[in-house]
């Protein structure tokens, strides 16, 4: 169960709409955008660095999200 209450679309900024709605149109979960959208400034701050993060560096992005899925997973997280 979230901790955090997770943001339905009619209570989403515009922006972020768009992207929870771009992310589950691909398919994944936006869990996470809902989340993080409940302040604007934080949710813009964290993705300048996440995305960057995430895509760069030398471990291929697939590597790095399932070390991200097997953390969350020894960490009782399931989102």
């Amino acid at each position: 169960m979230a901790r955090i209450r997770l943001l339905p679309d009619g209570e989403l900024p515009e922006p972020v709409r768009e992207q929870v709605a771009a992310v589950e149109a691909a398919g994944a979960d936006a869990s996470v955008l809902r989340g993080l959208a409940h302040h604007q400034s934080f949710f813009d701050s964290f993705f300048k660095f996440y995305y960057p993060a995430h895509n760069g560096g030398l471990i291929e992005p697939a590597l790095k999200e399932l070390v991200r899925l097997k953390i969350a997973r020894l960490n009782d997280c399931f989102t």
